[in-house]
């Protein structure tokens, strides 16, 4: 191995929510110098235009299809700081949430190679944008919580994964669930049988895509959500996110906002 002055330096940096012009300033000025960008499958291609000058790999990981595994990622990225100086991790969304990045840092540190995280515009926060409307809302809304009940297990084994307990919804005022789609009717039956303070009657937002060209908004009730009527409105190719609390009521007050999406809602 090469010593560690030699060796090139590793950004995991934040794409976004989706759209190429929301990646911070210096995440793209990461892109146009970088030698290879490892990038997730969601980026949007017009994203990887501003690195015309490097190597990409696609290295993303998406439900229901065939992808790498994280351990191979973590050797790519070590075995690239040994043959260029400058490598760019692209994660959709912010590095540190959801990303795995704990798993990608902790690599880079054991093989003694320079690491900086560049942070990005969470898609939730994208998706209040798009909206129009906060997470919080004074005398409403207090607390927000970002949720996922995606499990890795490509490190765990078969034994592991049986033991494995169920995600308890948290109790925050405002929810926020990423890769949810296949859960969504079950997030929704789970959280009214909680009662207080998520009942039927909370509306609920599904944003697909957000801020992209591509993003569709669905909204109803958690009630709605909760019989399935959502099921079937879902494209399995886009992401999604499931936005559920009473501060999220506020939107109907605030539809003059331009959005570049398609508004479905699912009540008749």
């Amino acid at each position: 191995m090469k010593s560690h002055s030699s060796l090139g330096k590793v950004y995991l940096v934040g794409a976004g929510p989706g759209a190429a012009d929301l990646i911070t300033v210096r995440g793209a000025k990461l892109l146009e110098t970088a030698d290879i960008v490892f990038h997730d499958a969601l980026v949007e291609p017009e994203m990887l235009d501003l690195c015309p000058q490097a190597i990409k790999v696609a290295v993303g990981k998406r439900c229901g299809k065939l992808s790498s595994a994280q351990h191979f990622i973590n050797k790519r990225l070590v075995d690239a700081a040994q043959q260029y100086k400058t490598i760019v991790r692209l994660k959709g969304g912010d590095p540190m949430l959801f990303g795995r990045a704990d798993e990608e840092l902790n690599a880079l540190n054991t093989a003694g190679i320079a690491v900086e995280v560049v942070p990005g515009i969470t898609a939730a926060l994208a998706g209040a944008a798009s909206l129009g409307q906060s997470l919080t809302l004074r005398g409403i809304s207090r607390s927000v919580a970002f949720v996922t009940l995606a499990q890795a297990t490509d490190n765990l084994s078969d034994s592991a994964n049986q033991g494995i307990a169920p995600i308890i919804n948290p109790s925050a005022d405002t929810l926020v669930y990423y890769m949810g789609r296949k859960d969504a009717a079950k997030i929704a039956q789970q959280l009214i049988k909680q009662h207080h303070p998520h009942q039927a009657s909370i509306p609920v937002h599904i944003l697909e895509a957000v801020s992209t060209k591509l993003e569709r908004h669905w909204t109803s009730t958690l009630g709605a959500l909760a019989l399935g009527a959502a099921d079937h409105w879902f494209d399995p190719q886009s992401p999604a996110l499931i936005m559920i609390g009473a501060a999220l009521a506020q939107h109907s007050l605030t539809q003059n906002i331009e959005v570049p999406a398609l508004q479905v809602n699912a009540r008749h």
